[in-house]
């Protein structure tokens, strides 16, 4: 199909920008007065002494947000963001100094209903920004950035772009705490390129731009890499530059919201070629798709006629839980070219919260065909704008479909004979897999536990895993397995607990129990307290920290059988004394809450301390995020009690189940409590009946609800959980998974379900 480029206005062309003709860049590689928005932009492929490859991209912005009230000139922000992927080691490192005043504007934006819908992640954000930060790995610059107006000369912290006497580009890159920097000079081979329709763009906020380019450059210099220096043997460099406003349009008005795929390539054969395209979201308008050819004499030939689409599956964010396409196809037939373009490596995402909250920008390895020719290169790729979960909701499906992934990773449903072996014992051991039955072994204790696994579920407990590993500064993806520990000891839970209670129903289907027989049942959900053991043996981590993983997991275990034990034996036995004293019914809420610590609060807590020292965190981290995720597992089932009452209260599907099952939930207790005698007798004899009388629920909910009970047990929930979070703050840095972390936890407690 052949793409339609958005026309730009004629009328508009502010007179600042070039006209046609050949570029003057030293007129147009300095600022432009008429722009709103302008980037110089450049990246280059290195190859350097030892065969190590790199390749780097850095961005310089500028941004009006505001005219000084008396002068009436404008007032400009400042960014630069840059990232160095290191091929061989496959590691992506990133560093994103924003303006000083990014607070102060987010907070303003927040206030206007910009960048976050999510009441939860806006709350976040507001509270993070208030206190006159912004989300690591964001940073503050620490001064003003100085941009002259009379010579290409950036210098952001230190960070500066020039162009020097030669016509050459001087970039010199540094990061004090990371320890990498570059200090690379950019030689231009061609000149300078316009993009889109002869320079002119539409831009991303519905603004026109005007765009050129120097697809070729030779680079020099030197990178620096923690405690390591590489000297440059080859190297390729490219240069954009882009800038433009608003035509006739105030502040936002006509802004869109716009998603982008760019790549610029460098053919080994002396051509290059970069095409982007522009997508409304919302609308699925095309706002324009442009892709230039620069033959290898310098001829510059465009089309509006090409596909650049993912193919292949996409690889996951643990940051984000996006997904992000790592292996493309671009065809531009008019030029006869049809390559494929991969990843180098695929975790090269840039999380930074100036794009909500991140894009992918990595280097691409290139093949294919033109003219009938083989064709190989090096390009980068920039996916920018889609973004899958804009709400907590959104955020916690792409959790719980990422945990799927992983559990049918560890426990598949067929396999080949070295999973046969770990599965049953561990790689290797064909002793124990001699004479087994392939089929059977599946059929029985596999596929049981990928009825209930399969069917999805809330999976804030993997969430709790990979978050902490990520706010003590480790790399969650490196941990991405991980996710299925949680799911498979929580899923073995229910399988058990659904046989001790009878249930009938788990996650939307048959209790696994009923489509496999008890037996089978109780044997999968107890195996799949071991399987989670498979996460532990892949993990490259060293034997002490195994060993301490495999004490918390098995404390966990042992906490969460106790806390079922009790639940099982349950509280009736106490309440003849409740009934007659005022202590005895005190005890009762406290003994609801042991419970509650022991069955779910504690395996929370154990699996988020495994994660923070999946992360290298320290001791003083480590026991906060566990004090935390105990803190969010008691109030998680606080709000799971009264969620059951307010729902009947709401005239909503649930029909107070608890009290039909005659559970002594916390707000039972509670209000044992502070009712009368009379009132607690009365209450007692509604829940002992097991009723599922309409009138008699109804007179038990008003019980509850006549000291505020089901309210009150709300607000001790929250409450429980605030003070652990105020003990967390000071011990973790203010980040991007801090800031979701705390979102999430308030999506926990004021969910409607």
């Amino acid at each position: 199909m052949k793409k339609t480029s958005t026309p730009v206005p004629g009328n508009f062309f502010p007179p600042d920008w070039p006209k046609d003709g050949p570029i003057d860049l030293a007129i147009h590689d300095l600022p432009h007065a008429s722009s709103t928005t302008e980037w110089w932009y450049m990246h280059s492929h290195i190859q350097a002494k030892g065969k190590r490859n790199f390749s780097l991209f850095a961005s310089f912005f500028r941004r009006i947000v505001g005219h000084d009230k008396k002068t009436k000139l404008p007032i400009y922000a400042h960014s630069v963001l840059w990232a160095l992927s290191d091929v061989e080691k496959e590691t992506y490192n990133t560093v994103s100094l924003i303006d000083q005043r990014a607070p102060k504007l987010g907070l303003q934006r927040l206030e206007r209903g910009e960048i976050v819908k999510d009441p939860f992640l806006k709350r976040a954000a507001v509270e993070m920004l208030k206190k006159g930060v912004v989300p690591y790995p964001d940073e503050l610059l620490k001064k003003d950035a100085v941009v002259s107006l009379k010579a290409l000369s950036l210098d952001f912290d230190g960070n500066t772009f020039k162009k020097q006497k030669d016509g050459t580009y001087k970039l010199h890159l540094f990061h004090e705490e990371l320890n990498i920097g570059a200090d690379l000079v950019f030689t231009p081979q061609r000149p300078p390129i316009r993009h889109g329709d002869n320079g002119v763009v539409r831009g991303v906020s519905a603004e026109d731009m005007f765009y050129y380019f120097i697809p070729r450059c030779k680079v020099t210099g030197t990178i620096k890499l923690k405690e390591e220096k590489h000297v440059i043997t080859k190297a390729t460099g490219w240069y954009d530059h882009e800038f433009g406003c608003h035509p006739g349009k105030k502040d936002d008005e006509g802004k869109k919201d716009v998603s982008w795929n760019w790549i610029a390539i460098q053919f080994d054969n002396g051509s290059e070629l970069t095409a982007y395209d522009l997508i409304d979201l919302k609308t699925g308008e095309d706002c324009g798709s442009f892709v230039i050819l620069v033959d290898e004499k310098g001829k510059r030939h465009h089309s509006n006629n090409f596909h650049l689409k993912p193919v292949d599956e996409p690889w996951t964010s643990t940051r984000t839980f996006n997904d992000y396409p790592v292996s493309w196809k671009l065809e531009a037939p008019d030029f006869k070219i049809s390559v494929e373009a991969v990843a180098a490596f695929a975790n090269q995402e840039f999380a930074t919260a100036i794009s909500k909250p991140a894009f992918w920008e990595g280097r691409m390895n290139i093949k294919g065909k033109h003219k009938g020719k083989n064709v190989t290169g090096v390009g980068y790729i920039e996916r920018h704008g889609f973004f899958d979960s804009v709400n907590m909701n959104d955020f916690l499906k792409a959790v719980s479909k990422q945990t799927l992934k992983s559990v049918r990773k560890i426990i598949p449903t067929s396999f080949d004979q070295e999973k046969f072996e770990e599965l049953v014992s561990v790689k290797g051991n064909k002793h124990f897999t001699d004479g087994l039955d392939k089929k059977a072994y599946a059929a029985t204790l596999i596929k049981p536990i990928r009825e209930i696994t399969d069917r999805g579920g809330k999976t804030w407990r993997s969430y709790a895993t990979v978050a902490c590993c990520d706010i003590v500064g480790g790399d969650s993806q490196k941990a991405i397995d991980w996710l299925a520990l949680p799911e498979l000891m929580h899923v073995g839970s229910l399988i058990v607990d659904d046989v001790e209670d009878g249930s009938q129903v788990r996650r939307g289907g048959p209790a696994c129990h009923l489509i496999y027989g008890t037996p089978v049942a109780i044997n999968a959900g107890t195996a799949s307290y071991f399987l989670g053991q498979i996460c532990i043996y892949r993990a490259k981590d060293g034997i002490e920290k195994k060993i301490q993983i495999y004490n918390w997991y098995f404390e966990a275990m042992r906490s969460s059988h106790s806390g079922q034990a009790m639940d099982i034996y349950g509280l009736d036995y106490m309440i003849p004394a409740a009934l007659e004293k005022d202590s005895a019914a005190r005890l009762l809420a406290k003994r609801v809450i042991a419970t509650h610590r022991l069955k779910s609060a504690a395996p929370a807590s154990y699996l988020a301390k495994i994660g923070g020292l999946l992360g290298d965190g320290t001791t003083e981290q480590i026991e906060g995020l566990g004090n935390y995720f105990e803190a969010l597992g008691i109030s998680f089932q606080i709000i799971d009690d009264t969620l059951n009452l307010k729902g009947f209260k709401d005239n909503l599907k649930t029909k107070a189940e608890d009290i039909t099952a005659g559970k002594i939930t916390y707000p039972v207790a509670k209000a044992m409590a502070v009712l009368s005698k009379p009132d607690r007798a009365r209450l007692w004899q509604i829940v002992s009946a097991k009723t599922e009388n309409i009138e008699l629920l109804t007179e038990a909910v008003a019980l509850l609800d006549k000291h505020n009970t089901i309210e009150n047990c709300e607000k001790e929930a929250k409450v429980i959980l605030e003070r652990a979070w105020q003990k967390l703050d000071p011990l973790v840095r203010d980040s991007m998974v801090k800031l979701m972390l705390r979102a999430f936890s308030w999506f926990v407690l004021e969910r409607t379900y």
